[in-house]
């Protein structure tokens, strides 16, 4: 029997008569862009986060790139973000004409390190985007107090992260601006394309809106060239139903975390992924570092374990970045994670027999 990475079929099954008659409905009304279906998911995703705005675009992507926006950031300017992260991340701000200034993580949390943001800072740097990689949050407030004192905008990444906590407050509530994906496979996930942005600031979320719809002020008036970036009504009804599930399915990821843990903790070769006092991990994935990582990677998938690696070549030596000269060895903590990372499966309808077997195929697989 196979074991996937994750299991979406699962998930439908456990919810398929609510999906489907949202889904009816929203077909029946023939309300395809906005409409009901978006108004109601953006207001009931605010209320989730505890922000007083909400947006639902086509992307986490889009609405990286629409945050960005919304803080100023232009031709010129800098963003420092982790070199340990999903090229999305970085990408948006390169199409802005800005640059990246990469930074490197912290072992333990594979988050950006608060210790090491400070070097990265240089006179144009107008931003940093934090980003909660892999269901932990990243270490907010020393990151807020440097960029406070630099005269920095943050922008959370949150896409890894719904309903996440950092000492007590949600993920993508912390900073002024946050995006979210709502990529099929994450936690809080749509059957296609999606992503939401949030804002406090009502002035910044209304030029959100407007460039996330060609610019628009009204039905025939622009005020600036913008984008096509709309959530569509059929993945707000989803996204709807799935946000009334999301804590109980995060509860369900942390069980399945602790099964891992349990099993793995006297492991030789094994590091679990740890979590941080001030923060309640939601676990989008499960990645534990080993060494040959690669050959233990290809054992899994012969013994029919669905692993994966995130992420496994580091931003700063991607070709897109080879403009900006880095060589290895510029990030040591980043590109040793990424040499080790191995995500094992996990999603909320995870057996504690499957458990058993992913960890027992990895004990094999240690062994050589």
């Amino acid at each position: 029997m196979q074991i996937p990475l994750i299991d979406l079929k699962a998930q439908y099954a456990s919810i398929h008569d609510e999906v489907d008659a949202a889904m009816r409905e929203t077909m029946e009304t023939t309300s395809f862009i906005g409409g009901p279906q978006v108004d109601a998911f953006e207001a009931e995703f605010a209320r989730y986060l505890g922000v007083p705005f909400a947006l639902g675009v086509s992307s986490g992507t889009s609405g990286l790139h629409l945050a960005l926006l919304a803080a100023g950031i232009t031709e010129g300017d800098e963003v420092v973000l982790p070199a340990h992260t999903f090229i999305a991340t970085s990408e948006v701000v390169g199409r802005l004409g800005a640059t990246v200034r990469f930074c490197e993580i912290d072992e333990a949390t594979f988050t950006l390190d608060p210790a090491a943001l400070e070097k990265a800072i240089t006179p144009r740097t107008r931003a940093v985007i934090p980003v909660h990689l892999y269901g932990h949050p990243a270490d907010f407030d020393p990151i807020a107090e440097v960029a406070a004192r630099r005269g920095l905008r943050v922008v959370e990444d949150a896409a890894q992260a719904h309903g996440a906590r950092y000492r007590g407050n949600r993920c993508g509530a912390l900073a002024s601006l946050a995006a979210f994906s709502f990529y099929p496979g994450k936690n809080l996930g749509a059957y296609g394309d999606a992503g939401g942005v949030t804002a406090f600031d009502a002035i910044e979320m209304e030029r959100m809106r407007s460039l996330s719809n060609h610019g628009r002020l009204d039905k025939h008036r622009h005020r600036e060239e913008g984008f096509n970036y709309r959530l569509d009504a059929l993945q707000a009804a989803v996204l709807r139903i799935k946000l009334r599930h999301l804590d109980e399915w995060n509860t369900q990821r942390r069980q399945a975390a602790r099964w891992y843990a349990e099993r793995l903790a006297a492991v030789p070769g094994v590091v679990l992924p740890a979590t941080a006092p001030w923060a309640e991990h939601v676990y989008h994935l499960f990645v534990v570092r080993v060494s040959d990582r690669d050959r233990v990677f290809a054992q899994l998938h012969e013994g029919g374990i669905g692993a994966g690696i995130h992420y496994p070549v580091p931003l700063h030596l991607q070709p897109a970045y080879a403009h900006l000269g880095h060589r290895q060895g510029d990030f040591p903590v980043t590109e040793r994670v990424a040499s080790e990372v191995l995500s094992l499966p996990i999603y909320p309808e995870i057996t504690e027999e499957q458990v058993d077997r992913v960890c027992a195929t990895l004990r094999e697989s240690l062994a050589g």
